[in-house]
């Protein structure tokens, strides 16, 4: 029978759940990126070993011009007046 953790038991391990969470954990980086103009392969940082990537990552988009026109301020129609009536 042998140990209960041989090599390949942890490579079948990582590539049946440690993969999926990567790769579901690099999704929203990679629309983020590319929703405020930067190359979406700025993503991969994220790969970088004890979070210094994301880190990065995060500094970037916190910091970084966008290359997005800000949204319109919303304004409010004038209060209708009321009808001109002269005044005899």
């Amino acid at each position: 029978m042998g140990d209960l953790l041989q090599p390949w038991h942890i490579l079948v391990l990582f590539f049946v759940f440690l993969l999926p969470i990567v790769i579901l954990g690099l999704i929203p980086f990679w629309f983020i990126c590319k929703k405020a103009g930067f190359s979406p392969w700025l993503t991969l940082l994220n790969l970088v070993p004890f979070g210094l990537g994301t880190l990065a990552l995060v500094y970037l988009l916190a910091f970084a011009n966008w290359k997005m026109a800000p949204a319109p301020m919303a304004t409010y129609p004038p209060s209708p007046q009321p009808p001109y009536s002269p005044r005899a």
